[in-house]
């Protein structure tokens, strides 16, 4: 049952994305020749005015194409996309991950509508203070500090401590501290434990009571965190402690929130899981969409500010051809890329 609801919530994700695009295309008036859920051959379609709405056999993707999207050379039709002024182009590019982020941010005020409290950052007790440690030296946190951040990472939630506690383990950690409205650094090194390096720490935070604006502030931030999640996950790919080996496709994806499903107590805690998975992956969408590379919507909208930059400089029109050339190039590199971690996917799903 699980694996069935995760790919519907996939497919959601998926369809949020392109419903950005068609609405802000229809608002601007540019024509969409098919809105699609689902790449491969249509299982479901209705032919509308002027756009054709299709459901199609893979729940892996998805479309929205507009009039003139990938026309070389002039475009006579004025509903075009590639006729429309940049900062209208530029709109309907970014609407796809706009709606995912507002999709995330909706699905988590609702998730914790329920709540009675948010645990903050502001310490209300130290239990085991760091100073019983040899060689830590003195007290150092102190009931009403206020923990700002970690090693530069900003804290707003208890969650956010225990997680960026949890990725610098075993490293020097410097913690930014509130104190009295002074800003206060130390730095702690961890200390041997049976042969490993850890922290420890005794400390009771203050709850924060849930409000209608409390609510609204823990889901902006948890969506925030959602972003800066994956920036974390990029730097770690670039600093080399994790590979390409470390990402998941669709495949994995589905597969994941199906393992979140089963291993939840109950239905409706499992149901609420995924969901509060699908927005963290609604986000992942929205953001790896915007970043400039060819044949995504940020390597477009990239292009486009490229393009005006050097028609400035040359005063001479750029030929479109060009970035379709690019596009055509990378999708296809793209491809490749997304076959590796299908590959990488299955071997994973197969070993487990």
């Amino acid at each position: 049952m699980y694996i069935i609801i995760a790919i519907l919530a996939f497919g959601i994700i998926i369809a949020i994305h392109e419903l950005g695009h068609y609405f802000a295309a229809k608002a601007l008036n540019v024509k969409v020749n098919e809105f699609a859920i689902g790449m491969g051959p249509k299982i479901l379609w209705k032919q509308g005015k002027e756009t054709l709405y299709s459901l199609r056999a893979l729940p892996f993707g998805g479309f929205c194409s507009m009039e003139g999207e990938h026309d070389e050379g002039e475009v006579p039709d004025p509903r075009s996309f590639l006729s429309q002024k940049r900062w209208r182009r530029i709109v309907i590019l970014v609407s796809g991950s706009f709606a995912n982020f507002i999709a995330a941010f909706i699905i988590i005020i609702i998730l914790t509508a329920g709540a009675t409290g948010f645990v903050s950052t502001t310490i209300s007790e130290v239990v085991d203070n760091l100073a019983d440690v040899p060689d830590i030296g003195v007290a150092e946190l102190r009931a009403g500090d206020r923990l700002v951040a970690i090693n530069g990472e900003r804290l707003f939630y208890y969650e956010d401590f225990n997680l960026f506690m949890r990725l610098n383990e075993g490293y020097p950690i410097v913690f930014t501290i509130d104190r009295d409205g002074h800003r206060l650094e130390y730095e702690r090194t961890p200390y041997i434990v049976d042969g490993e390096e850890t922290f420890r720490y005794g400390i009771s935070f203050k709850v924060i009571e849930a409000s209608f604006i409390e609510n609204a502030k823990f889901s902006i931030y948890q969506t925030y965190n959602f972003v800066r999640m994956i920036r974390v996950s990029l730097a770690m790919m670039f600093s080399g402690s994790a590979s390409i080996a470390d990402i998941s496709g669709p495949v994995g994806i589905i597969d994941a929130m199906n393992t979140v499903g089963q291993h939840s107590p109950t239905f409706l805690i499992a149901l609420s899981n995924i969901v509060y998975f699908t927005a963290f992956i609604g986000v992942n969408v929205a953001v790896i969409n915007l970043l400039p590379i060819p044949a995504m919507d940020g390597g477009r909208i990239f292009f486009i500010v490229v393009t005006l930059i050097i028609e400035k400089i040359t005063r001479k029109k750029l030929d479109p051809k060009y970035e379709n050339y690019i596009n055509t190039t990378a999708f296809i590199l793209l491809i490749g890329l997304m076959v590796l971690i299908l590959y990488n996917d299955i071997v994973r799903i197969i070993g487990s």
